[in-house]
């Protein structure tokens, strides 16, 4: 209930921006609409939709990794959350209220990209609802990421990280705009130790109706995710003991 009261307060702090809010929902579908736009004009199938949809919409979630640690390195700016610790909400209570709110926005993002992308010729079926269930983790993990560098680094800095270095890193070792296959060697096998990818082949999957390689692309992402989110846990509960003291 504490985590639920929290996350009421951050929901309310995310509608106050509605421009960026709208950015966050809306870049993914500029994109889509461009590549498709691009696609119609050559020859060879390169941003195929069943393809192109899935990457888009897990790369969409990494802006969602910037709107978390923006909130959570504001608060850390402001007298707010030094108030807040006088409180009895514990560091996971903290971290999950910043989660919950961020989490239907993750959705209801993946959820515009495939609606779009039905206008456009994908077709819809029972798979893309099971693909938005399969990109609920990659969202936690990116809220996650969000919320680890929102706890040990200012609001400028976190723009640097999430905002520029997350997004390349996810555009380009995800392989979204093209097969890993074709650079391979070391690209692709860090490409592979990440999560990025992992995400981007699970949705593809459930797209496609791949049901046996849904869980072992998903594995990756859920241990990441895991991961993250207990090093966001533990970063933020180290800042609230320094604040403390």
């Amino acid at each position: 209930m504490k985590a639920l009261a929290f996350a009421s307060r951050n929901r309310k702090e995310i509608l106050r921006d509605p421009l960026n809010l709208a950015f966050g929902l809306g870049f993914p579908v500029a994109l889509l609409l461009l590549l498709t736009a691009i696609q119609s004009n050559i020859p060879v199938n390169l941003f195929e939709l069943k393809n192109l949809t899935p990457g888009l919409a897990v790369f969409g979630l990494s802006f969602i990794s910037l709107f978390s640690g923006t909130l959570i390195a504001k608060d850390k700016s402001t007298s707010f959350l030094m108030r807040l610790f006088a409180s009895p909400l514990s560091a996971f209570d903290f971290i999950l209220g910043y989660t919950l709110p961020l989490l239907p926005m993750a959705i209801a993002q993946s959820a515009i990209t495939f609606v779009v992308a039905y206008f456009l010729g994908l077709s819809i079926n029972l798979n893309i609802l099971l693909a938005l269930v399969v990109l609920i983790p990659s969202a936690v993990l990116f809220i996650a990421i969000g919320l680890l560098a929102g706890s040990v680094l200012n609001d400028k800095q976190v723009g640097g990280v999430c905002g520029a270095l997350l997004t390349n890193l996810t555009a380009w070792l995800s392989g979204t705009w093209f097969d890993l296959n074709l650079v391979g060697g070391t690209f692709k096998a860090i490409a592979d130790a990440l999560p990025f990818v992992h995400a981007v082949n699970a949705t593809k999957a459930a797209v496609v109706g791949d049901y046996a390689m849904i869980m072992p692309e998903l594995y990756w992402v859920i241990a990441y995710a895991i991961a993250v989110f207990a090093l966001a846990t533990i970063a933020f509960k180290g800042k609230m003991r320094g604040d403390k003291n």
